[in-house]
């Protein structure tokens, strides 16, 4: 049997929204990595605003305190990241983008794979290659956290 055209739309509706291709996927990642980095040299410069002020010993400081920061990038990425993923199921640049994450049931994301999701992605992003030969379009980080990234 099949559907007529009146059931057509009905059936559309109640069928689940498509999985997220690579090139949605990509652009949230670059917005979300542009948002942390400008946030980001943007605490690193004001620190050594400060420090310039207070003098050299600070100034000292402040170099070292920069270093550290940038060096622990990653863990405010994924930070971040995960935040965004337990409140609301997508970041910024995946609002953006037009994509969710959801688990595999399409529910909401629990705050553990948000958070081990988000790790992952940051220490480990060339694993986000995987998307490219999994059907689903599903990275690593996807797999482990069991999580699924659909369109809206």
């Amino acid at each position: 049997m099949s559907a007529t055209a009146a059931d057509r739309p009905a059936m559309a509706a109640a069928s689940p929204a498509g999985f997220a291709g690579v090139v949605s996927r990509t652009i949230a990642y670059v917005v979300d990595s542009l948002i942390v980095s400008v946030a980001s040299v943007g605490t690193a410069t004001g620190m050594s605003l400060i420090a310039s002020v207070l003098g050299s010993d600070a100034h000292a400081l402040a170099k070292t305190l920069t270093t550290v920061y940038l060096a622990v990038l990653p863990a405010v990425f994924a930070l971040y990241c995960a935040v965004f993923w337990g409140l609301t199921g997508r970041t910024p640049g995946m609002a953006l983008a037009g994509v969710r994450v959801v688990n595999m049931s399409r529910g909401r994301v629990r705050w553990i794979a948000a958070l081990a999701r988000g790790i992952l992605l940051a220490y480990f992003p060339i694993g986000a290659l995987w998307m490219l030969v999994d059907r689903r379009h599903r990275a690593i980080h996807d797999l482990i956290a069991r999580t699924l990234v659909v369109r809206l």
